[in-house]
């Protein structure tokens, strides 16, 4: 995994890099130009003939701007640069990269801010903008000239490239600074900056990509961060290998304990998606009277009907039958579609005092546990569990789900430190947490996924990866991870719009032949998709 870290420990390593390893910072500049150039033509296609306008501050991220200028012009761009400052007020090495702009052959294309309306007009008749306006030192809210730049840069619905970070945009918290780029594409260097993944930074950096600038492993591997963006070169030591001798014995029995009365929908997907993650066998604990429904729906999973309430939901007295179930299989998830009935809730909360193995723990199954989260500690194999921001309010005191979405990487590693457990925060950017306190981040997954359904086919996949040995936090990882990929598989075939929980479970089976091949990532750059 990749340390996602604050605007001051990057600050650190750059400067580190120039002192100690004596990397000169004109030549970190034009690498990080370099790679801005490079992510933009893989991003948007060759930039032969385009009209691209970067747009420069006074400070070094201006100077990554200059550097991207001169390359995007030796690649034959009609390139234009609109400069927020008189070149006399340039840091000393964005100076060094203006002029080299100029000397390149650059000059007329230079163009001094004059106004709002001179700023409307050069961007209007742009293909692409680059912004270079402010980096990661920002901590003040952006006023002015650079705010009528954003708001011209916002308005034109030209693809725009981010050198670093969106501008406007804090390093740290994600929080918009008054006004804030909106990037089609942010090109972030050395290691992913913390605000790219929280609050305003979700939305407004686009898809994103981390350039390695050459600072030093050494240093890298010095910095104290418990935050990490999962990658897929990761997640592909986490899979099981699968050895030509192997059967259906050997990827495992996933338990699936769930379904009710107008509910059996949630049950099936789950047990999908725990096929088509690998696991050799599943079998789902069900009312039985909706047994033959969830026959119906499933071929390769298999039912066990349980006793049942009259509301057809599980009764008190199917614990027994429920704890034997839970015994014979190498794994278990309990929660989709369950219901809250009151009798089904003092059974689920008698079952989490029985568990013994990697669990997963969803939907109502947390909604039991709510103001009972004391019984997850009791659980001998700490689970993972999966809340959206509304059930993790539930089971935090005094949270709501807008406190909940504004710290969700503090949100999550504190309870799973103080529960003991595994938590997956879903939502955009999903946040995983062990029960130490460190953080994982998932880039994978887009607004498609926001329907009915697609919470089960995680708890699907998760369990599925647990019924074949993986342990619970790379499976919590893994999951996450995979669940993001096949929906952003399933989106760039027909559109996020009108997606259903479905489509990204036939897109399992894809989306892990994509982690499996070699990767198509360059040895300096990764790439995320958010979006």
């Amino acid at each position: 995994m990749i340390k996602i870290i604050t605007a001051a420990q990057m600050q650190g390593l750059d400067r580190r890099t120039i002192s100690e390893a004596h990397i000169p910072a004109t030549t970190l500049m034009e690498r990080a130009g370099s790679g801005v150039v490079s992510c933009l033509e893989h991003r948007l296609g060759p930039v032969r003939g385009k009209a691209v306008t970067v747009v420069c501050g006074k400070g070094n991220n201006g100077g990554d701007g200059f550097v991207a200028a001169r390359l995007l012009r030796r690649r034959h761009a009609n390139v234009r640069v609109l400069v927020m400052a008189p070149t006399s007020e340039l840091s000393r090495d964005a100076a060094t990269m203006y002029k080299q702009f100029v000397r390149g052959g650059g000059k007329s294309s230079v163009y001094l801010y004059t106004s709002k309306a001179q700023t409307q007009a050069l961007l209007r008749d742009s293909e692409i903008l680059v912004d270079a306006l402010l980096g990661t030192g920002l901590s003040s809210a952006v006023t002015g000239r650079y705010a009528e730049t954003i708001d011209c840069i916002n308005e034109t619905g030209r693809p725009v490239v981010a050198v670093d970070l969106p501008s406007g945009l804090h390093a740290d918290t994600g929080r918009i600074m008054g006004r804030a780029v909106r990037a089609s594409l942010t090109v972030t260097f050395g290691l992913p900056k913390l605000g790219l993944y929280q609050n305003n930074g979700i939305d407004l950096a686009g898809e994103a990509a981390i350039v390695n600038i050459g600072i030093p492993p050494a240093y890298i591997d010095a910095v104290e961060s418990r935050t990490t963006l999962i990658t897929g070169r990761e997640v592909r030591t986490y899979l099981p290998g699968r050895q030509p001798s192997s059967h259906k014995g050997t990827f495992g029995h996933a338990g699936i304990i769930a379904g009710s009365v107008g509910k059996t929908g949630a049950a099936a997907m789950a047990a999908r998606a725990a096929l088509r993650v690998g696991a050799g066998l599943v079998s789902v604990a069900i009312p039985a009277s909706v047994n033959d429904i969830l026959e119906a729906k499933l071929l390769e999973a298999m039912t066990v009907p349980m006793p049942e309430t009259k509301a057809r939901t599980f009764a008190r007295t199917a614990l027994d039958r429920l704890t034997a179930f839970m015994a014979a299989r190498t794994a278990v998830a309990i929660g989709p579609g369950l219901s809250t009935h009151p009798e089904t809730v003092e059974l689920v909360q008698a079952l989490a005092k029985q568990l013994d193995r990697p669990a997963v723990l969803d939907a109502d199954a947390l909604n039991a546990l709510t103001g009972r989260t004391a019984l997850l500690a009791s659980c001998k194999t700490p689970p993972i569990i999966t809340p959206h921001p509304g059930e993790m309010a539930r089971l935090e005191a005094d949270a709501t789900p807008q406190t909940v979405n504004s710290d969700r990487i503090g949100t999550a590693s504190r309870f799973a430190r103080e529960r003991g457990l595994f938590v997956v925060l879903k939502g955009a950017r999903t946040v995983v947490a062990r029960p130490d306190g460190a953080v994982a981040i998932c880039p994978t997954g887009n607004p498609g996924m926001g329907t009915a359904g697609t919470g089960d086919v995680l708890t699907g996949m998760m369990v599925g990866l647990l019924a074949q040995g993986v342990p619970s936090w790379e499976a919590a990882c893994a999951a996450t991870y995979l669940h993001g990929t096949a929906g952003d598989l399933a989106a760039a075939r027909m559109g996020q719009a009108g997606m259903i929980a479905g489509d990204v479970i036939e897109e399992i089976p894809y989306a892990l032949r994509q982690i499996y091949q070699a990767s198509s990532n360059t040895p300096n750059t990764i790439w995320n998709d958010p979006v």
